[in-house]
């Protein structure tokens, strides 16, 4: 049995648990290669040691993106292409008329941020359509939560470290592809 082929797979009940239980893999010097939960676990990026998103950066330049077709596009159409005259207000200028556009140019902020993260957060998840599920153990769709740590020559010791750590069921599986 070669060792980069073979996974534990460990299955937790509580999601409390499931963080304490990380931290303790984490310090004993394992590498949890991946954790399939049912919900999002509040720290648990914390506890596996994640690096911080940078979705946020992509929000504002998204957000950008937004009120600037907003603006270009509200100074096109509504003083070069075809201006007119509102309620007796000229529209000679594109300043003179922004406070009216104000709520243009928010809501299409909002819509270009909103989507244009949805379609980042698809495909850096690398979630389209019809792809076949990855997911190992279709009890972490209900209520468990499975800790997925690649084996190497050690697993006796890591079955007992999991099993201390409050794991239900621990098992090994050989060629997980």
């Amino acid at each position: 049995m070669a060792s980069n082929q073979v996974v534990v797979h460990a299955l937790y009940d509580d999601d409390d648990v499931l963080l304490s239980a990380v931290k303790e893999i984490r310090s004993a010097k394992y590498n949890i290669e991946e954790v399939y939960t049912p919900f999002p676990v509040h720290g648990l990026d914390k506890a596996l040691g994640l690096e911080e998103t940078r979705l946020a950066i992509m929000a504002f330049i998204y957000g950008c993106i937004g009120i600037t077709v907003a603006t270009v596009m509200m100074n096109y159409i509504m003083i070069e292409d075809w201006p007119q005259d509102i309620g007796g207000k000229p529209s000679f200028s594109y300043l003179e008329n922004m406070p009216a556009f104000v709520p243009i140019m928010f809501e299409l902020t909002v819509f270009f941020a909103a989507h244009l993260m949805v379609i980042t957060f698809y495909l850096r998840s690398k979630l389209w359509p019809f792809k076949k599920a990855e997911n190992p153990n279709p009890l972490t769709t209900d209520d468990k939560f499975l800790v997925e740590i690649k084996v190497e020559d050690n697993e006796k010791e890591l079955k007992a470290l999991l099993k201390k750590s409050g794991a239900i069921d621990v098992s090994i599986i050989e060629n997980p592809e």
